[in-house]
């Protein structure tokens, strides 16, 4: 599985390896580039209550996100039923572009 939980000295964070996710190919063919950068627009997007509660530390290779053990957990499993689908990806950033989001991927 490409999320992995993470707690350092009670830090607690969750990182997205991107790049050889099967729905990559339906970023791409988007316009986006799957990198740290895009999920975490991807979750300020479509998650934006969840968002509020993390801090994020994504770099182009991975996503990252810094909270409580309970947000982390409600984003990995948002995380899970996006990441595996093509079609999920898709409507998520075009629901974004027609709303004017802008990603910084």
């Amino acid at each position: 599985m490409t999320i992995h939980m993470h707690d350092f000295d009670g830090e607690h964070s969750l990182t997205l390896d991107a790049g050889g996710l099967a729905v990559d190919a339906a970023v791409v063919a988007a316009g986006r580039e799957p990198n740290g950068y895009f999920w975490e627009g991807l979750v300020q997007f479509a998650w934006p209550d969840l968002a509020e509660c993390l801090d994020f530390d994504s770099e182009s290779g991975m996503f990252c996100a810094v909270g409580s053990p309970s947000d982390l957990a409600r984003l990995k499993t948002a995380f899970e039923s996006v990441i595996t689908s093509p079609e999920a990806v898709r409507d998520i950033i075009t629901r974004a572009e027609t709303s004017g989001f802008e990603f910084d991927d």
